[in-house]
């Protein structure tokens, strides 16, 4: 029995806070800590927050009460968007031992190091394996390519809580998933809150030269692109998929079909401009899938505003989407605005468009059938009709096949055989 302290991580929101996440994992367990894959009691809790909504700080709040309510004797940490944010507000739960905003998370190890129960049970692990146990714990690795965000949308909390633009070094993200790869990552995915800046502070770069140079460096076998704006798909970057490594999914937030709207949200782009990026994408990009984000209920959104939203996703034939009904976040000048939605109503349109984005997710599933794409498995379990694998495709659609063989962290080529609810049935090829 080890007795290291055990810590047992839960993020909430973007997959930029996936990748804090996953190096925050990466630290403890070079710093000797065991993490805990799953939700067995633990030591020491920390909670990565999201607080793009009311409704993501109040699922911080239910965790953290459930984790001390798990085990009243842990050591609870907070940290993220909403400990950014309102560090106060955190600070008043009697529940939480520490709060640390994302300018703290560099020197959060050491943080909680202060905090520890018994000082002396770390014992530093080799840098090799750390990377090795933060895929067991994770079958994808986060690589944060940029963070911050200079656009300043009226909605938006983000560039309060996560600061002003900046890249990342491209020899840093290399070196970063060389390690992965070398570790056994079959996939990378590349993450930050406005990736299509990429580079505008380095000398030479931009996202299509840090892909180049990715591609060109390593051998990662799928690289998967978290989010780009509308007016960050050109020609010249899908070329680039026409290498294989590279996933046909793109995640393109729409916010609003209604030009009118897009302006009062400050966004850089117009709803042509959204489908021009989506036909653009489906004419060079062979089986690529397109989801996106849409608000619904931002304030002065008329009934037509709204209709012209969910004309927008059909229109546009999305994989998926999420649905956010608007939510006031301190600070932002649309908590200013006037003309905000009833509550209520906002909840209608959100269930309208969610039954509509459903609809076309179940359209795009069955235009799969028949298809044979590359599957990365990540999990099984058994049945009276053997071992069921579930994984993903390169396209994003998640499918389940049977094989006896240990398709464990494999991709392998299955062809799409039918879907129930939002699961693809998957035939597994010969592996």
């Amino acid at each position: 029995m080890s007795d290291r302290l055990t810590v047992k991580l839960e993020t909430h929101g973007c997959k930029l806070n996936q990748s804090d996440t996953q190096f925050l994992s990466r630290a403890l367990l070079e710093a000797g800590y065991d993490v805990l894959p799953r939700t067995e009691d633990a030591d020491i809790y920390v909670l990565n927050t999201c607080t793009v909504t009311h409704v993501a700080d109040r699922k911080a709040r239910q965790a953290v009460r459930a984790a001390k309510r798990r085990n009243p004797n842990s050591l609870i940490v907070v940290t993220g968007c909403y400990a950014q944010r309102a560090p106060d507000d955190l600070r008043s739960m009697p529940e939480i031992d520490l709060v640390a905003g994302n300018v703290d998370k560099p020197s959060l190890v050491r943080m909680i190091g202060q905090l520890e129960l018994n000082p002396d049970s770390a014992c530093a692990v080799g840098d090799d394996e750390a990377v090795s146990q933060v895929l067991r714990i994770r079958s994808r690795a986060m690589v944060k390519i940029q963070e911050g965000c200079d656009q300043v949308c009226a909605y938006c909390i983000v560039p309060t809580v996560r600061g002003r633009e900046r890249s990342i070094p491209v020899d840093e993200i290399v070196a970063t998933a060389s390690e992965y790869t070398d570790a056994g990552c079959q996939e990378i995915v590349l993450t930050g809150t406005q990736l299509g800046s990429y580079g505008f502070d380095l000398e030479n770069m931009n996202i299509v030269e840090l892909l180049k140079d990715i591609l060109d460096r390593t051998d990662v076998p799928r690289i998967r692109v978290s989010s780009l704006q509308p007016q960050d798909i050109s020609e010249e970057l899908l070329e680039l998929w026409g290498d294989p490594r590279l996933c046909p999914h793109f995640h393109v937030p729409l916010q609003s079909g209604s030009d009118s709207i897009l302006k009062k949200m400050r966004r850089r782009y117009s709803p042509e401009d959204f489908q021009d990026s989506v036909r653009r994408i489906k004419r060079n990009v062979a089986g690529a899938s397109v989801t996106a984000d849409v608000i619904v209920g931002f304030p002065g959104e008329s009934d037509r505003d709204f209709r012209d939203s969910v004309d927008a996703c059909v229109e546009a034939g999305l994989a998926s989407a999420h649905v956010f009904p608007y939510s006031t976040r301190p600070g932002t000048s649309a908590a200013y605005f006037k003309a905000h939605i009833e509550p209520s109503e906002k909840s209608r349109r959100a269930r309208e468009l969610s039954s509509v984005v459903g609809k076309l997710a179940s359209q795009f599933r069955e235009a799969s059938i028949g298809q044979t794409r590359q599957i990365l498995w990540e999990t099984a379990e058994s049945s009276e009709n053997g071992t069921i694998w579930t994984g993903l495709t390169d396209n994003y659609l998640r499918a389940r096949g049977k094989s006896e063989a240990d398709l464990t962290n494999r991709i392998t080529a299955a062809t799409l055989e039918g879907f129930e609810g939002q699961l693809m049935h998957a035939r597994i090829s010969e592996v």
